[in-house]
């Protein structure tokens, strides 16, 4: 309930940093996959993870815990706010509150920063990458949905590439 509206930087406090169950680098493995995935990119993580360590029952009761109380507190916020939906200091706050999750998703990014040392693609293509994102969407207004499969395209591509080579080979334990 701590990151209500914004987990990502909380679970990966508490993964990686806290717990420890996770380096960084497999974070960001596994949060890129639950980006993929249909669905919200925290619970396709909590899937993923509860699957991992305890088969099908950790996947259900890992996506029940991160779902049930938000659910309840959503629904029970919705039933008390159902009249104020036209009152323009509710409509500032909502909009407030979309700051507050901008905020907290480029946070989140930056705290994954440091995953990138070892990403096969290299710091100079995935600054790239993030860049030619900002511009085609924040500056040019194409849509996501356009923009998101040709660079996501162009990245798997550099990625084969990448993996190709063979000064990039793992170095023998």
């Amino acid at each position: 309930m701590q990151g209500f509206g914004g987990v990502l930087g909380v679970v990966q406090r508490e993964l990686v940093d806290k717990k420890r169950w996770l380096t960084l680098e497999e974070f960001a493995e596994d949060w890129a996959v639950a980006q993929v995935m249909p669905g919200p990119n925290i619970v396709n993580l909590a899937l993923v993870l509860g699957d991992r360590y305890f088969g099908v029952r950790g996947a259900i009761a890992a996506t029940a815990g991160i779902l049930s109380l938000p659910l309840l507190c959503l629904l029970l916020l919705a039933t008390l706010l159902a009249g104020f939906s036209e009152n323009p200091a509710a409509q500032g706050a909502l909009r407030g509150m979309g700051a507050v999750a901008a905020g907290l998703i480029g946070a989140s990014g930056l705290r994954l920063l440091p995953a990138l040392r070892r990403n096969v693609m290299g710091r100079a293509f995935c600054a790239a990458l993030a860049i030619a994102t900002f511009v085609a969407v924040a500056l040019l207004r194409l849509p996501l949905l356009w923009v998101m499969p040709v660079l996501g395209l162009l990245a798997g591509c550099w990625a084969w590439r990448q993996l190709g080579q063979p000064h990039l080979a793992a170095p023998a334990p």
